[in-house]
């Protein structure tokens, strides 16, 4: 190891003036030359000079003497640096490998938070490529209406549900005419009612007969039920659809062209009761409405032969069981008598729908029936000019407040 030349002042109290000492055996030469001053204190020159090459390597690494102060006070060669000098060498390394993790440290959190600040400019410009969703436009009655009538009839529709819509017969009974054979679409039997068909292109025949081409309107109708007719879509004489009569006969009057509509009632009104019905020749409106998941609520004026007592109104508003199911009336209160009859009156509402509700009511609290007439179905009333066994086509205000509860 090469050691360059270096001085080195040393005020040591010594009195020889001069002298000369070789240190080390194949390492460097340790010259210690006094010169004597006039001061109190010589000064000696130490020089570390390189010894004569060798032609031999070094067996160890060479070791660099150290002067140091003894205990006595006097210089002496040590080849161990002092304690202190080992203390301050610690010190300055542990800093050195502190600065070093910092900066490590550092780095890694520098390179992280470029890392998410790429991916944020990434994700962000992302987020300004993508189109934001659309929202769907809304459209006025009068649109949906349009499409409703024009252009939603005129896609494929199941063959059982276009027969029904025809006038053909129930969507029941055009199933069964399917299945015997007795439909053909485009001249080939169809015994499937989920065939999809379009009635303004393909052909259909039942029994030999074309079905028109054209569907006849939605038609929607409140019907002042007379006692002793009954909900039938058959020929009886004493059906409400029978009122309908003089007015399909001069169908064709009213609307040229079209196949005259398949009228059927929305529910049963049992044969003794009387009051609001609704009539029409769309099934998925009158499945809506007539099935009990609906909670339409319908109002009814129950006359009571006999005196009705508080213990009468209790029993009825506890409710009784129709057909395994509870069924408990939304309101039961007792109306002004009238001025022609002395009978008791009772308004009973009700959301179930069941057969014979009203009656099982009534009759489950230990009382007699004697006239019972429906006033209301939804927001919808009957209206007060309407006859009896009289009709009046709906508006589409009139068609909504059916759907809604009081």
């Amino acid at each position: 190891m090469a050691l360059a030349t270096t001085a080195v002042s040393l005020h040591l109290f010594l009195t020889r003036p001069a002298s000369v000492l070789r240190v080390g055996r194949g390492l460097p030469c340790l010259l210690l030359r006094a010169t004597s001053s006039t001061s109190a204190s010589p000064d000696f020159n130490i020089t570390f000079a390189e010894p004569a090459p060798s032609k031999k390597a070094p067996s160890a690494q060479p070791l660099v003497p150290w002067i140091v102060r003894g205990e006595d006070g006097k210089p002496r060669l040590s080849t161990s640096p002092p304690p202190d000098v080992i203390q301050a060498i610690a010190l300055a390394e542990a800093e050195a490998k502190k600065a070093a993790k910092k900066e490590t440290l550092k780095g890694q959190n520098g390179a992280v938070a470029a890392a998410a600040a790429a991916a944020s400019n990434a994700s962000v410009k992302g987020k300004e490529r993508k189109p934001a969703p659309t929202v769907p436009p809304k459209f006025s009655k009068a649109a949906r209406r349009f499409y409703n009538e024009n252009i939603k009839e005129r896609e494929p529709q199941r063959l059982a549900k276009v027969l029904a819509a025809a006038g053909v017969a129930s969507r029941r009974t055009s199933e069964e005419l399917i299945f015997q054979g007795k439909v053909t679409v485009n001249g080939s039997v169809c015994t499937s009612p989920q065939t999809k068909v379009d009635i303004s292109k393909d052909s259909i025949y039942v029994n030999g007969n074309r079905i028109s081409k054209k569907l006849p309107p939605k038609l929607y109708f409140a019907v002042n039920k007379p006692k002793g007719y009954i909900c039938s879509c058959g020929e009886e004489s004493k059906s409400v659809v029978s009122l309908f009569n003089d007015y399909l006969k001069g169908w064709n009057k009213i609307q040229p062209g079209l196949p005259k509509p398949r009228l059927f009632t929305v529910g049963r009104l049992d044969v003794a009761t009387a009051g609001l019905i609704i009539v029409t020749n769309d099934g998925e409106f009158a499945q809506k409405l007539a099935h009990p998941s609906s909670n339409v609520t319908k109002e009814y004026v129950v006359t009571i032969d006999g005196a009705v007592h508080k213990k009468h109104l209790i029993a009825i508003s506890e409710g009784t069981k129709i057909d395994g199911v509870m069924c408990i009336p939304d309101l039961v209160e007792p109306l002004a008598a009238q001025s022609d009859t002395r009978k008791t009156r009772l308004r009973i509402v009700v959301h179930e729908g069941r057969n014979h509700e009203v009656r099982e009511l009534v009759q489950n609290a230990g009382l007699q029936v004697y006239a019972l007439k429906r006033v209301r179905i939804g927001r919808f009333r009957l209206p007060a000019d309407l006859g009896i066994g009289k009709f009046v086509e709906l508006k589409q205000a009139d068609i909504k407040a059916l759907d809604g509860n009081n």
